[in-house]
């Protein structure tokens, strides 16, 4: 029996609209990522894009565990000595709200070009609850709440 490699004529692409009001942070990136990546489908093949779109909804309303609103800081330097960022999550997604779920997901995608590929054309993130993408019909895709402090 050979393994099956899927082929470009093989590919399709399915759209996904994500509601992140409530849910974990970490559990909605490591959701997103797998349908950005085409994990969930039984044909995925690791070096082509066989995964669908993603629309991400209310990334204002996402949830942090714990204490990471006061502790958790996203990290930049300009490659001066001293002049190094720390952004506190609770800035960023008061003012970005898309980025902080950007951030997360890309964190939990492989480190090559074809992750940056996907991340920048699959997925789609919006503050509100408005997207401009009801044309390609998106099907709603559940994310459990996890279980403790809910």
């Amino acid at each position: 029996m050979r393994t099956y490699s899927q082929r470009p004529s093989d590919i399709s692409h399915d759209w996904h609209l994500v509601d992140a009001s409530n849910v974990p942070l970490g559990r909605l990136a490591t959701t997103v990522a797998q349908l950005i990546r085409g994990k969930h489908k039984p044909t995925f093949t690791p070096h082509m894009d066989g995964g669908d779109f993603v629309v991400v909804i209310n990334a204002e309303k996402v949830r942090l565990s714990g204490r990471k609103m006061d502790q958790k800081t996203y990290f930049s330097h300009s490659g001066y000595m001293g002049h190094e960022k720390h952004t506190p999550v609770r800035r960023l997604l008061a003012k970005h709200p898309d980025r902080v779920i950007e951030k997360a997901v890309f964190g939990m995608l492989p480190k090559n070009t074809l992750a940056r590929q996907k991340l920048r054309g699959k997925l789609k993130v919006y503050a509100g609850g408005e997207h401009p993408h009801e044309a390609q019909r998106p099907k709603p895709f559940p994310i459990q709440a996890s279980k403790v402090g809910v």
